[in-house]
């Protein structure tokens, strides 16, 4: 007679993400592993780059899921060591935005977000790369980045920071010239504020940037928001957090497996929200089917439905 294996997990918080206390969840995870006969060790991340080097860790000894605790960089870290990998993502959203949590319908109870990763069963889905960077949720360039990077720079994390320094700091942003190549095509120019693709729908707290996104399609979502004049932003950010920036006149969007992107000169860009320098050239593709998650559904029901779900 065989013995069921036990699950095991490894749990890896991140201390200074976000804007919540990690402890208490921390402190949970022993009685919700009993309750599910599941085996678990918990680390701590103290530096950049130490979430991603435990989760490889992990990964390698066979772990089956390793849970992100805290925002949308831990969340990538993990992640992008877990690609291709027998080991699944577990995220438990204790981040100022959360977009993947989001997405994928993670609680953001932290303790109904801890249930959820001990009972669920993994899902496969889709990432993308910009410029060899990984990236779960969205990445781009233009007004997105230029805030994200602002906002890296804040000292303060959360959502009152966030839009303080778009209303201040976006008012002096100018919109740029690209040119782009969709599926390797032809070359065409486009003036654009905003250049995102989306593999998940949204940025995080519910602003959707590419609302139709769809993680096990296989296909960016790309969305292009042309120069519009100021008396019209508050309508943007209204339609992007209703879910309806499709329908905004200065709207692009598109789907596509490959973007190169040409501009003029090298600056910032963000993948899962967070900043970078890279070179005036910029590749973004996506990969099929390439990360196990832990989630009780692939992709969001429509936009304002299942609300119940982020209790």
């Amino acid at each position: 007679m065989t013995t069921e294996r036990r699950k095991r997990f490894l749990f890896i918080a991140n201390p200074i993400s976000g804007t919540h206390d990690k402890q208490a969840i921390v402190g949970a995870i022993p009685g919700a592993m009993a309750r599910h006969g599941a085996e678990f060790d918990v680390a701590w991340t103290e530096r950049a780059g130490h979430a991603e080097e435990l989760a490889r860790k992990a990964a390698s000894e066979g772990v089956d899921v390793c849970v992100a605790i805290g925002g949308d960089g831990t969340v990538n870290e993990v992640g992008r060591a877990l690609v291709h990998t027998e080991t699944a993502l577990g995220i438990i959203p204790m981040g100022s935005g959360n977009g993947l949590a989001r997405h994928l319908r993670v609680p953001l109870k932290p303790l109904k977000a801890l249930d959820m990763v001990a009972e669920a069963e993994p899902l496969t889905i889709d990432y993308g790369i910009i410029n060899e960077h990984p990236f779960f949720c969205t990445c781009g360039m233009g007004f997105d980045a230029f805030i994200s990077d602002r906002f890296a720079k804040a000292g303060k994390r959360g959502f009152v920071t966030y839009a303080k320094t778009t209303l201040v700091d976006g008012l002096s942003y100018k919109a740029e010239q690209y040119e782009i190549s969709i599926d390797d095509g032809e070359r065409e120019q486009v003036d654009a504020y905003v250049l995102t693709a989306g593999n998940a729908a949204q940025y995080g707290n519910d602003f959707f940037i590419a609302p139709s996104a769809s993680v096990r399609d296989g296909l960016l979502s790309v969305t292009i928001l042309s120069p519009f004049p100021l008396y019209s932003a508050a309508k943007v950010l209204y339609q992007m957090h209703a879910g309806t920036l499709e329908r905004n006149s200065h709207t692009r969007t598109f789907n596509c497996r490959h973007l190169h992107v040409w501009r003029k000169e090298a600056g910032p860009i963000h993948f899962d929200g967070d900043p970078v320098g890279t070179t005036a050239e910029v590749d973004i593709r996506i990969v099929a089917g390439g990360l196990k998650v832990i989630s009780l559904t692939p992709d969001p029901s429509p936009i304002g439905e299942g609300s119940e779900n982020f209790c």
